[in-house]
Parts: C-alpha cells; structure tokens; sequence
C-alpha cells in the first residue's frame, strides 16, 4: 500500500522529456533512460535468468538487509529468489545503458542476489572492474556460478555484512568509486551510512544510483537527505531507481522524471 500511493504522489508530480531545461539531463533522459534497443548482451543474460526461473533448487539465505514484502522464510527456492528479488529487465537493462554511457573505470553493486543485475553491469564492458557485495555465502555461491554461466571473469564478488566489508574494500580500491549501485539495505540508516563510505571517494563524474527509493518512509527520508547533501548537484527520480551526480559547475537541480509509453507501469 505504500508503494501504490507513492507511486501516484510521484506520478502527479513527474514530467517528461518536454519542458526539460538541463541540457545534460534531457539528453540522459532521451538518450539513455528512455532508450528501448536491444544489445547482444541481453539474450545471454535473459536466458540465464529463465534457467533460474525454471530451478527446483533450494537456498538457505541469511538476510542482512530490510527483509522482503513477500515474506519470504530462511529457506527459499532459487526460482522464487530470481522472480521477486532480480531486478526485472527494464531496470537492469538501464543499469547497463548507464555503464554503456558513462565509462566508468570501476563498478561497485552493494547487493548481488542471484548475479542477473551484476551481469549486466559486467557485460555493458567487460574491461571494467566489476566489485559486487552479498552478505549470504549461499545466494553468492549461486551468483559465481551465474558469471561463469555468462563467461563475466571481470565480476569480483565480497561476501559477508555489508557494514563489515565495504569500508575494507574502498580502502584497498585503488581507484575512484565512479559508478555505484546502491542496493544492499533498504533502510534509512545504512543507506545513509553507505552513501557516506562511498561518498569519500567519488570524483565529479561518478554516478551512484539508488535502489527502491520509494519503497518505505524510511527510504524516501534516506533519499531526501541525499538529495540535500551539499555535494549533490544533480538527482534524477525514476520511482524506482534514483540517480545521483556530482557535476562540477552543473547548476543543483532535482528532477522526477516518468518511464512514459512501454518503460512505464514498473509497479
């Protein structure tokens, strides 16, 4: 119910490509987030997710995070898992047009679940240094065997609590936090705390988008804090997904943007 009546808040508020007055930003949007080509990398990763769909498997998962709507139990089916936990593949595949766009040298995903959304950060170049974190050995066990699935040798994956292994692994980085997929606890707090760690070492071009901003109060007051922080100039709001810049020079301007025609209805 609270998705449901944020995401209408969101619809009466939201605009499109007309009336867009940030030449960076319309651009983004028409270019990228609205764009509906298919890439090759696509088919391989969309065949691998209808074998875990298909999966009688069984995992024992350990979750650190929110929890889940669905209320799921400890013991969950790999198809289940792949059905309400992977990103579908509209969102996914924005993730790899986003990568495809903005080059980045290094790709943090705080929360691998199954590997279908690390693969497609992972395939969008595969000379970019993939780092993706999941706090269950069994759900990363099942990710290893996704990347070698899809031939991804640039995917490395960090297991355990996000709050005990993020900090270790920026420090030993060795290059710009420059393109992060925060989606590894929803709620406020860690978010927060997370977006702090990876804040340190982001440059003017790094991007960080934001897993299910709306998915509870909690999270819609992460995002509003993220938004106010002095060293964003640029977010963009696509209900599900926030985006997040650092632009030098860019005017601080906060948009919400719709997914109208066949990217709409996510919900």
């Amino acid at each position: 119910m609270f998705q449901l009546l944020a995401y209408l808040r969101f619809r009466l508020h939201a605009g499109n490509a007309h009336g867009l007055h940030s030449p960076f930003v319309y651009d983004l949007y028409t270019t990228v987030i609205c764009h509906d080509g298919e890439f090759a990398a696509f088919a391989p990763i969309e065949a691998q997710r209808r074998a875990l769909l298909k999966s009688t498997a069984r995992l024992s998962v350990t979750d650190l995070g929110a929890g889940s709507h669905t209320g799921a139990g400890r013991v969950r089916r790999v198809s289940a898992i792949a059905r309400t936990a992977a990103k579908p593949p509209r969102l996914a595949q924005l993730l790899f047009r986003l990568v495809n766009r903005f080059r980045p040298v290094t790709v943090l995903e705080l929360g691998t679940s199954l590997g279908l959304t690390t693969a497609y950060l992972a395939a969008a170049d595969s000379r970019r240094r993939v780092i993706t974190f999941e706090g269950c050995p069994n759900v990363a066990a099942a990710a290893r065997a996704t990347f070698a699935a899809l031939r991804l040798p640039n995917v490395e994956v960090v297991e355990g609590n996000l709050d005990a292994t993020l900090g270790p692994a920026l420090a030993v980085l060795g290059a710009p936090a420059d393109f992060v997929f925060f989606d590894g606890n929803h709620r406020r707090e860690p978010t927060l705390r997370y977006f702090a760690q990876c804040l340190a070492h982001r440059t003017d071009e790094s991007v960080f988008v934001f897993d299910d901003i709306h998915w509870s109060a909690e999270m819609e007051e992460a995002w509003a804090a993220i938004q106010a922080h002095p060293k964003v100039t640029v977010t963009v709001d696509l209900f599900y997904v926030g985006l997040v810049f650092f632009r030098r020079g860019q005017p601080r301007q906060h948009f919400a943007l719709r997914l109208d025609g066949p990217h709409d209805g996510w919900i």
